[in-house]
């Protein structure tokens, strides 16, 4: 005996200019059916939540599924897997395609090479695709936008809850973050953790899906965004801030990648921060209560 739910949907080309579109999903548990051998048109991201069962790769190899875990399917691939015999497995899939995939896979994201993916957790994964459930009912007149949006989301929660990166965070990146606005080459990065540059270009790679240089370079940006936006300092003093000690270099770097020079940028998103300017986080559900100003005391 076996349970199976599933929607499949029809977005229209204004909707997969938005990047993704879901063009399906569905719930099942128990002694499921084997599935294939098949090939598909679109991708396909299966989440086993529960349970355990088998994947056949396209060269025969047979590969073990034990929960949690995630199935890729992709386009043009032969695939063949099945839930095990003692009780099955509880899996949720989502079918989807868009031009948004191409760079979702250089990214990391989504890897045709790995068809098996150990998860740490499925609970993220899990609840992204019970909200594209919740969304699928009838009548819902943000379906194409409101699945699109959520594949987004389940490509994201996928990449966290992968069993071979640590929940909070890689140390190498965490590092690299802390130091990114030092003046330090991506050799004297590599050297302060002990390791050659092609071997953190591997571990950037892996966690972050682009390299140590853009990484570096992202965060410099955003600080010198942040510096820019609420502070007076000159430009040269914003470069020297983010790790570069030639104003115009860094200008031109900045310019390059953001669209517009740092005065401008400054021009159009300067504030004045009343109490200066803060690093801490805020939290969305605890937001600060802005009551009226206490009267003059008698």
């Amino acid at each position: 005996m076996y349970h199976t739910w599933m929607r499949f949907f029809t977005p229209g080309p204004a909707h997969h200019r938005l990047g993704l579109v879901c063009l399906g999903v569905g719930l099942q548990y128990g002694a499921l059916p084997t599935v294939g051998p098949r090939t598909l048109d679109h991708h396909v991201a299966v989440v086993v939540s529960a349970g355990g069962g088998w994947f056949l790769e396209p060269d025969g190899r047979r590969t073990a599924v034990t929960a949690p875990a995630l199935l890729w399917l992709t386009p043009g691939v032969p695939h063949h897997y099945g839930a095990g015999p003692d009780g099955g497995w509880d899996e949720g899939f989502v079918v989807f395609t868009g031009p948004a995939v191409a760079p979702y896979t250089e990214l990391g994201y989504i890897e045709p090479d790995r068809p098996v993916v150990p998860l740490s957790d499925a609970s993220g994964p899990r609840g992204v695709i019970g909200r594209i459930a919740r969304a699928a009912r009838q009548g819902n007149p943000l379906l194409e936008a409101e699945t699109g949006a959520a594949v987004h989301e389940l490509l994201v929660a996928l990449r966290r809850a992968r069993a071979d990166l640590a929940p909070d965070g890689d140390p190498v990146l965490k590092a690299l973050a802390r130091d990114a606005c030092l003046p330090m080459s991506v050799a004297e990065h590599a050297a302060r953790h002990g390791m050659t540059p092609a071997e953190l270009r591997t571990a950037v790679r892996r966690g972050a899906g682009c390299s140590p240089k853009d990484y570096l370079l992202g965060i410099r940006l955003g600080r010198a965004k942040e510096l820019l936006a609420a502070t007076e300092l000159p430009v040269a003093a914003v470069a020297r801030r983010v790790g570069y000690d030639d104003p115009a270099y860094f200008s031109r770097l900045f310019t390059r990648r953001v669209g517009m020079p740092p005065v401008r940028f400054r021009a159009q998103q300067y504030r004045t921060v009343p109490g200066g300017w803060s690093d801490r986080v805020p939290d969305p559900d605890d937001p600060p209560r802005i009551g009226p100003s206490p009267g003059p005391r008698g």
